[in-house]
């Protein structure tokens, strides 16, 4: 993962603009290089393991405190020892910059 993605700060959606192209997510993809493109490439998501669900729980907790201070709220599934993060800009159904920069992030923040 390159920094530049995690210095970045989301920026409010509105809706009305098109979603990344997927030779655009593609590109985005790269510098988040654990991440896969889903649903026909209008979301992102990774897998996270963890020693225990202590771990697991400490892990989704720091995930949504950066959720709501970005103001980009993913959508989380864990339980003993793993978590999958999911990213899509929900007003325009696919994906923006704003959900690789908080793959970026969730990355900084997994690697801590």
């Amino acid at each position: 993962m390159t920094d530049a993605l995690a210095e970045k700060t989301c920026t409010p959606c509105r809706g009305g603009i098109p979603p990344l192209e997927r030779d655009e997510a593609a590109r985005y993809l790269g510098q988040v290089p654990d991440w896969e493109l889903v649903d026909d490439g209008r979301r992102i998501q990774r897998g996270y393991r963890f020693k225990n669900f202590r771990d697991a729980f400490a892990f989704v907790g720091r995930v949504a405190e950066l959720a709501e201070a970005e103001g980009h709220h993913p959508e989380i599934c864990f339980g003993w020892g793993h978590a999958t993060v999911s990213l899509q800009t929900k007003k325009i159904k696919g994906l923006h910059e704003n959900d690789f920069i908080m793959a970026a992030k969730i990355d900084r923040l997994a690697a801590a």
